[in-house]
């Protein structure tokens, strides 16, 4: 496990984040600094990144209604190239780009017309921005594009299911074709999709059921929510139709986590129940969520910056010496009981609790910047 600072340290900013990395050196403003290399963000996004980049085989998803890679490999790859480019680390982009080009150049299959296959678009539409490549701008719209080819009579995406999942796989790819082509559209129809969302699915307390059936406080289908919802406020203007609301859910969902956070910072696979064990990936999404919320202006209590830096420093303790995130649940469908999500099996490496170590790590940095 990885060592962390025992206090924080005076602020000090690093002139160059590139420069930061070989050093060993990484500042994050706010109330302190994490410099130690057991909890400095560069250090861990770029052990994070090199197991991405150590494997060889694409996590592919394969179901009945869909093929495409998978979408927590689709957003670890995301997260990585996010990184680097805050770092200006051209080498890693470089390595990422030769890594997600095979998928156009050996022909991977995308079956399409499913949340968990167009996401995929999330990933190009990043080395695109990253890169200038034009050919993972193409692949990337596409996607967000064919999202809504024949979209329902009220407007929505015909891939609504109302699964808490989706305010992130749709939403983010809709604010990644904003980002990459600077049209609206996309960003009214993340806000459109995503406030309809909230009106079905949120809790009066202000948290997530996994689903119709399932009245459980799921950590990571909330934490899926919670970045998703930054996502989106990240980029949408006040003047939107739907932003108050959306900002409104927002509050509601982060006044609840703040709530439950546990006293070293860490959230729990289910999230409302004292004796379910502390579970890495919906951690980090809140602390990700929490950490973009306080950049923004979104978030202005003391309270929020306190909680993401907590949350950061207890997850580095999670990290192995592989570069690899330990307690992350396993892919979770909707279960029919609180015994159910405690007896969920946890793993270490895998890529649902990858990804959002690195958005965590990427808003840190950015947070640091500005």
């Amino acid at each position: 496990m990885r060592s962390i600072a025992n206090h924080l340290l005076a602020i000090i900013i690093p002139l160059c984040f590139f420069a930061c990395a070989k050093s060993g050196e990484a500042g994050i403003k706010g109330d302190g600094v994490f410099r130690d290399e057991g909890n400095s963000p560069v250090m861990i996004g770029r052990q994070v990144t090199a197991d991405l980049l150590a494997r060889e085989e694409y996590m592919m998803y394969i179901s009945d209604h869909c093929t495409a890679v998978h979408y927590a490999e689709v957003c670890a790859g995301f997260g990585a190239a996010r990184l680097a480019g805050v770092m200006r680390d051209s080498t890693t982009i470089s390595k990422l780009s030769q890594r997600y080009r095979r998928v156009i150049d050996e022909g991977i299959v995308n079956t399409e017309n499913h949340v968990d296959a167009n996401v995929y678009g999330i990933l190009p539409l990043e080395l695109y921005l990253q890169t200038g490549d034009t050919i993972f701008f193409h692949q990337g719209i596409h996607l967000a594009d064919v999202q809504w080819e024949d979209p329902r009579p009220d407007g929505l995406t015909n891939q609504t299911r109302f699964w808490i999942d989706d305010i992130w796989m749709i939403g983010s790819l809709q604010v990644q074709a904003y980002r990459a082509t600077g049209n609206e559209t996309y960003l009214e129809r993340a806000a459109m999709e995503i406030d309809a969302y909230l009106r079905e699915l949120q809790q009066p307390n202000g948290l997530f059921h996994h689903g119709q059936g399932a009245p459980y406080f799921w950590g990571r289908g909330n934490g899926w929510v919670a970045a998703g919802l930054a996502e989106l406020l990240s980029e949408l203007s006040a003047n939107n139709a739907y932003y108050s609301s959306i900002l409104d859910g927002y509050r509601k969902m982060m006044e609840a986590l703040l709530r439950y956070q546990a006293e070293d910072g860490m959230w729990r696979q289910l999230i409302d129940h004292q004796e379910a064990w502390k579970e890495t990936s919906s951690s980090a999404m809140f602390g990700y969520a929490m950490s973009v919320g306080v950049r923004k202006g979104l978030l202005t209590a003391p309270a929020y910056t306190k909680a993401y830096q907590k949350a950061w420093l207890a997850l580095v303790e999670y990290l192995n010496d592989a570069g690899q995130m330990t307690e992350v649940c396993v892919g979770t469908g909707k279960g029919d009981s609180v015994q159910y999500y405690l007896d969920r099996p946890r793993t270490t490496g895998d890529l649902h609790g990858q990804a959002p170590m690195l958005w965590f790590a990427y808003s840190l940095l950015v947070n640091s910047k500005e």
